[in-house]
């Protein structure tokens, strides 16, 4: 079969992007694959961060897709119509590319007729703005079918769109940040010296729920000794706020703000120093955090909104919080006051059935039916 998987890929920088390289991977395997990526993703007076860019020696995509010119979007359909595949994958996540794909799609519907299937991370976006569901919908009258990975994204694809072609199967868990390392390396690795090591990583933006971690790091400072929270991603938004904020709840000393991006080959020295991962997300579809995690053996404690429960078994996997400070402090004491050698081989096993194998399968039985 051959298959056209657009959306971001390496050395774009972010999960969505890490997401096509792994499931280009996969359903390389048996097929074969042509990766169409992004020229301009965001322009740069839209992009709050420092670089949408890292470095990256695999298999690179073709990258001719200007989220701003139209001019590009018909030259990817006339490409893809020469590729003639069976089967064109989209992942879909924001709204403000809908037209660049409405586009693609339209033309590769009228050219070669291909299938067209919609990976869904979101749907309704943590920011909504007027015109989102009305662009997704014309977005989404082009396309045969869809894939949704948690509870909430289907709830949403049902709004969008009468009676849909679609399949739910869970965020596969991602393999491309490397192996376990020791624990004592890992923490030596990234200069931590405390006996306990809690993980908050990935993307700050407001709905993450930083604030609520800094607030619950106050009271965990009464109840847990010798530990130091780690604080690992870029910010988009002010840090400043953060920093402040930890002074005011005068939890600056066990709290680690690493405002960052951390290049694929240094997470595993972030996720194996950790005891567990903080997730206290104020909204969520699902997180590619938790498959991270995941991967690496490692607990998570959760806020209840979204997909975020879906992959938590209780007292297995993790805890299961409410988005508010007390409850996050249980959660983690939860953790902490348990027997701590039973999470990583619960997690080892649970995780075979989040293969990317059992993704693309699921893709692909979709795409036939």
């Amino acid at each position: 079969m051959r298959i056209v998987i657009v959306g971001p890929f390496p050395p774009l920088r972010g999960g969505i992007s890490m997401f096509n390289h792994s499931l280009a991977e996969e359903l390389s395997k048996d097929h074969k694959v042509h990766r169409v990526s992004f020229s301009l993703q965001y322009p740069k007076l839209l992009f709050p961060g420092k670089s949408q860019y890292f470095d990256f020696d695999g298999e690179k995509a073709k990258a001719m897709i200007s989220s701003i010119n139209p001019f590009s979007w018909k030259k990817t359909a006339g490409f893809i119509n020469r590729i003639n595949p069976d089967l064109v994958i989209i992942q879909y996540w924001m709204p403000f590319f809908a037209p660049a794909f409405s586009s693609i799609a339209k033309g590769v519907k009228k050219g070669c007729g291909a299938q067209i299937i919609v990976n869904c991370n979101n749907i309704t976006p943590h920011e909504p703005r007027a015109m989102d569901a009305l662009m997704t919908a014309r977005f989404f009258d082009n396309c045969d079918g869809f894939i949704v990975m948690s509870e909430t994204v289907e709830n949403d694809l049902l709004k969008n769109i009468p009676n849909p072609k679609y399949q739910k199967t869970p965020h596969p868990i991602y393999d491309v940040f490397g192996k376990s390392v020791d624990k004592d390396k890992a923490k030596e690795m990234i200069g931590v010296t405390e006996d306990k090591t809690i993980l908050n990583f990935g993307l700050i933006r407001d709905y993450k729920g930083l604030d609520i971690l800094i607030e619950s790091a106050k009271l965990l400072k009464e109840k847990l000794d010798n530990f130091k929270i780690m604080v690992v991603g870029e910010c988009y938004g002010n840090q400043n706020d953060y920093i402040q904020l930890a002074e005011e709840n005068g939890v600056s000393d066990i709290i680690d703000f690493r405002f960052e991006f951390v290049p694929n080959e240094k997470v595993n020295q972030y996720f194996c120093a950790a005891d567990l991962v903080v997730l206290p997300y104020k909204s969520a579809t699902q997180s590619g955090v938790v498959p991270i995690a995941y991967h690496f053996d490692k607990p998570v404690v959760v806020s209840n909104v979204g997909g975020l429960p879906e992959i938590v078994v209780e007292g297995k996997t993790g805890f299961i919080c409410e988005p508010n400070s007390t409850s996050m402090v249980e959660g983690i004491l939860k953790y902490y006051e348990s027997d701590l050698e039973q999470y990583s081989p619960f997690i080892a096993e649970y995780k075979k059935k989040l293969s990317w194998e059992n993704f693309a399968r699921v893709v692909l039985e979709l795409a036939q039916s």
